[in-house]
């Protein structure tokens, strides 16, 4: 090392669900903490959906995205942890002493004992519409997210997509928009069950098996559409026949392009397009564990209530590397001293209201 840098127990690399948990769970087992980020901005793969509304984390009402993230964020940094923003880590070294050496693509470095990866899927991408033109309507009416569901009002709306996204904007823009079309290329849809049903039962018009063939538009402003029916094949023809589909919005849902970059060339086991893990998420890689959708094991649950269990199993592991008599697990909060003074001044603050 060039320079004498900070040395902590546990670097978390990505600064989302799995990530921000684990920077707090780490705070409850006493280790010096470093989280990095590599956007200017917390929160993960919950920032490209801000409006949708969270039902599925345990002992939580649901709650928009945006709030999520606020309310992660804030748990993150109890215990006050480094948090780096902006740097997209490259580079991993194994030092004599067993540490590691972790270099950003823009050169600076960090030291840790262990290392916990939380990157999701990696750098994502919104895959784009692939088709001439496309990207002149981007910043008037062609979108790949909602940030502001009441942009839509009273709007003709076609959504193209099958996952889960295209399936919750749908349901969410029904009630608000003048008309909701979707249309997807498969006949079978890939998002929840009970939201597929949902949306097959409202006033969306659902064209399967459907695909965006042409746009129309002034080259700043999208007035309409060409759909065209897949055949058994999955393609189309002029012959199969075109649909023309005035638009006041369009909104594509074709999923994310994810991408681990350097951490692939780093020696991990892969299973699928994430790492491998044990039981304890631990990697092939001695003081390298994993959590959230980056971590692949028999029974993985892809969910952020399991990104949380994933970052504390995590932390658990890091500390039992380094301190291997320590307590296999942190004291419960509710019994916990390190609560003892922030219960209190909750408490002051109930009284004063």
């Amino acid at each position: 090392m060039a320079k004498k840098l900070d040395l902590y127990d546990v670097t978390i690399i990505g600064g989302g669900p799995a990530g921000l948990y684990a920077a707090f769970y780490s705070g409850m087992r006493d280790m010096k903490t470093k989280l990095i980020e590599a956007r200017e901005e917390l929160g993960g793969r919950t920032l490209m959906y801000p409006e949708k509304i969270v039902w599925d984390v345990g002992g939580l009402a649901p709650v928009r995205a945006a709030q999520l993230t606020q309310v992660m964020t804030r748990q993150a940094q109890t215990f006050d942890p480094t948090i780096v923003l902006g740097q997209q880590i490259t580079g991993l070294e194994r030092m004599a002493d067993g540490t590691m050496l972790i270099t950003s693509a823009t050169g600076e470095q960090h030291w840790s004992r262990t290392l916990i990866l939380a990157v999701g899927h990696g750098a994502l991408k919104l895959a784009r519409l692939d088709l001439p033109g496309a990207e002149n309507y981007e910043k008037t009416n062609l979108h790949y997210t909602v940030t502001e569901l009441a942009s839509f009002r009273d709007k003709r709306v076609l959504i193209s997509g099958g996952g889960d996204s295209a399936i919750d904007w749908a349901n969410a823009l029904v009630e608000i928009a003048a008309s909701v079309t979707l249309v997807h290329r498969r006949e079978h849809f890939g998002g929840l069950e009970q939201n597929v049903k949902q949306m097959k039962a409202s006033n969306v018009q659902v064209l399967t098996p459907y695909v965006i063939t042409d746009l129309y538009g002034n080259g700043k402003r999208l007035d309409a559409v060409s759909i065209a029916p897949l055949n058994e094949d999955g393609e189309w023809t002029k012959e199969t026949g075109l649909k023309r589909l005035a638009v006041d919005a369009v909104l594509i849902n074709h999923g994310l392009r994810g991408d681990l970059g350097p951490m692939l060339n780093w020696g991990l086991a892969r299973e699928d397009w994430n790492f491998k893990a044990d039981e304890k998420l631990a990697t092939n890689l001695p003081g390298v564990f994993v959590a959230g959708d980056t971590a692949n094991y028999g029974s993985k649950l892809y969910l952020i209530a399991g990104a949380f269990t994933d970052a504390a199993l995590a932390v658990n592991s890091a500390k039992l590397y380094i301190e291997p008599n320590a307590p296999t697990r942190a004291q419960v909060s509710s019994n916990n001293s390190k609560f003892d003074e922030m219960n209190r001044a909750l408490e002051l603050v109930e009284d004063c209201s």
